[in-house]
């Protein structure tokens, strides 16, 4: 595989996970409601779906079990952010320590450093599109990967329908764009907060599995790293909007493809993993001054 096509595979690789806390991020940022808990939320996924699957020995089980946990996650921070009105921040810090602090303990008494499928191959579960797949340049970047890189892609549209085309869509942004505007029509606007978190917990669940069951067959504290922030990046310097959160993402993801494979060649390897998180950083500071114009961008009325 040639230097630019093993960037662009390893681009399609990291972008899978990022990209589904954004699709899934997007409705509660729609909704008014700062979720910074996916972090937190998909390493919930990528634990609960290899520990299940190592326990049972059933990889549906694996996913299953990811998504339910993070549904309950999704639910937690609902109750306690949007019901009980808590901080919302304090909130989802809490999850981001919480979750990794549990799966710590679990793995301790279980005397592993980390989780693995002993009888599961990653490679048994990859879709090789028949037409595409024998294409000399495209057929190694885009075939032979998990099916839950596939559906990320396809969700970025059905989460574009979603959004704009729906009831559903129009009501979240109805809700976030003036609360008391969607109480006045009738809207119960608490419902559709906890509808947006639970979205994106669910995404969010899909992510961890792709990430630890689907890629890798392993799991270890922290593998996220970092992830979900990044994802939070992509929300905000998209603003909300599906396909503009998609390329913010796009464009992070490539960044760390660019660091990673430079890191393998060069001497200075710990100082370009740090070039993603700068391009975060510089991305999202241009995009905040760009859209320092006074214009509410949450709801129903944002620009699409």
């Amino acid at each position: 595989m040639s230097a630019v096509n093993n960037i662009i595979y390893q681009s399609v690789v990291y972008l899978a996970p990022v990209l589904l806390c954004v699709l899934g991020g997007i409705f509660a940022y729609k909704a008014n409601v700062l979720n910074i808990a996916l972090e937190g939320m998909m390493m919930a996924g990528a634990f609960v779906s290899m520990l299940t699957a190592s326990l049972t020995g059933s990889v549906p089980a694996g996913y299953l079990a990811a998504v339910a946990a993070c549904l309950l996650l999704g639910a937690v921070f609902a109750l306690m952010g949007v019901t009980l009105k808590g901080n919302v921040i304090v909130i989802g810090l809490a999850i981001n320590m919480l979750v990794p602090a549990i799966a710590g303990f679990i793995m301790k008494i279980m005397s592993v450093p980390s989780i693995t499928l002993q009888d599961f191959s990653t490679n048994s579960i990859v879709l090789n599109i028949p037409v595409v797949k024998d294409i000399p340049v495209i057929g190694p970047v885009f075939s032979g990967h998990p099916p839950i890189t596939y559906a990320a892609y396809l969700m970025a549209a059905i989460m574009s329908v979603l959004m704009y085309r729906t009831r559903f869509g129009i009501h979240v942004r109805v809700v976030g764009e003036s609360e008391d505007t969607a109480v006045s029509l009738g809207l119960k606007t608490d419902l559709y907060k906890i509808a947006a978190i639970l979205i994106g917990a669910g995404c969010c669940a899909l992510a961890g599995v792709d990430l630890a069951l689907e890629r890798l067959s392993l799991y270890t504290n922290n593998m996220t790293a970092g992830r979900g922030f990044i994802a939070i990046a992509a929300i905000y310097c998209g603003r909300g909007r599906p396909l503009a959160c998609t390329l913010y993402a796009v464009l992070f993801s490539l960044a760390n493809a660019l660091a990673e494979y430079f890191s393998l060649r060069v001497s200075a390897s710990l100082l370009l993993k740090v070039v993603p998180y700068v391009v975060m950083v510089a991305v999202l500071t241009a995009a905040s001054i760009v859209n320092r114009r006074g214009v509410r961008v949450r709801g129903a009325f944002a620009e699409n």
